[in-house]
């Protein structure tokens, strides 16, 4: 028999913090306000909001990511920029619906965002109220994806499977890391929960068929290979770095 652990969401989301900075979650009022909500941000980039520092924060992060990774060419670190929100986005309730057995709302109106920030001070959450872990998929696919990945097509040129491709990359991440948590400290029932949800999530809308379901490899690539000195992704699809001359080795995904 599995014993069934749940704790109650605290207002401080503390135990979170036990996950590492992609799971942990600021909680009240940003120090560095006035932030942008994620509704915000996910808005259409003409929408003017005065006395915001960061105009767009889409454009203004994938410039940022631009700059700091000497990217080739705005839509790679457009990818770069995704994958880092998606991976927060799932690292939060995954780690917390599996933790806690409840997901705390991540409605976007709640979450500040700090398009100049990193993990864990980038999102602050202004209020904790508790959600069912079923909700999972309509609050971090619907709520935030779906909206991130339509704002960055209009903005940028990138690919909706290459966008999947990272939520789904993303998740599987998110995964991997509450599990190893939760076998190191002998808590089975967070690694079930935690299986039962991403596996479930991964066959749902919006992710199925972005990865392979006995490997978790990708069916995508992420454009990373792209940057000065960047390699493949451990899930890559493809067993070594496109040719980007015009020549064909290495475009042959892996299965």
């Amino acid at each position: 028999m599995v014993l069934l652990v749940f704790v109650d969401l605290d207002p401080d989301l503390a135990a979170l913090d036990a996950l590492g900075g992609f799971s942990v979650l600021r909680t009240g009022v940003p120090p560095r306000g006035p932030l942008p909500t994620l509704a915000r941000t996910y808005a259409a980039p003409e929408v003017d909001h005065p006395g915001e520092v960061y105009g767009d924060p889409i454009i203004f992060r994938v410039r940022k990511v631009a700059e700091g990774l000497r990217a080739p060419e705005p839509r790679v670190a457009a990818s770069v920029a995704q994958l880092g929100l998606a991976a927060r986005l799932w690292s939060i309730a995954l780690g917390a619906a599996a933790v806690y057995g409840h997901l705390p709302d991540l409605d976007p109106e709640l979450l500040r965002w700090d398009p100049d920030g990193s993990a864990p001070d980038d999102l602050w959450l202004s209020e904790v109220r508790a959600l069912p872990v079923t909700a999972i998929g309509t609050v971090v696919g619907d709520g935030h994806l779906g909206p991130l990945e339509t704002a960055l097509r209009s903005r940028y040129r990138v690919s909706r499977g290459l966008l999947r491709g990272n939520a789904a990359s993303a998740l599987a991440g998110a995964w991997r890391q509450v599990d190893r948590w939760a076998r190191t400290h002998g808590r089975t029932d967070v690694a079930d929960r935690a299986r039962t949800l991403a596996v479930g999530l991964l066959q749902g809308p919006g992710l199925a068929g972005t990865l392979d379901p006995r490997t978790l490899r990708r069916r995508s690539c992420c454009l990373y290979y792209r940057l000065p000195g960047g390699g493949l992704c451990g899930d890559c699809c493809f067993d070594r770095p496109p040719d980007r001359t015009g020549g064909r080795r290495g475009t042959t995904p892996r299965s």
